[in-house]
């Protein structure tokens, strides 16, 4: 006895981009940074630091 199920499967990232994100601006980081600004945090603990040369 030969019996067939079909199971129906979708993938969980149908739909969606998939891949490598792009990276950050130089304007997103600086809208981060005043955030946490606003928020009081600490931001020298903040990797998002740039030396100006």
């Amino acid at each position: 006895m030969n019996v067939s199920t079909e199971i129906s499967f979708t993938p969980w990232n149908k739909g969606k981009l998939v891949g490598q994100k792009t990276p950050l601006r130089l304007r997103d980081i600086w809208a981060i940074r005043v955030q946490l600004q606003l928020a009081k945090k600490d931001t020298r603990s903040c990797p998002l630091q740039f030396s100006h040369r």
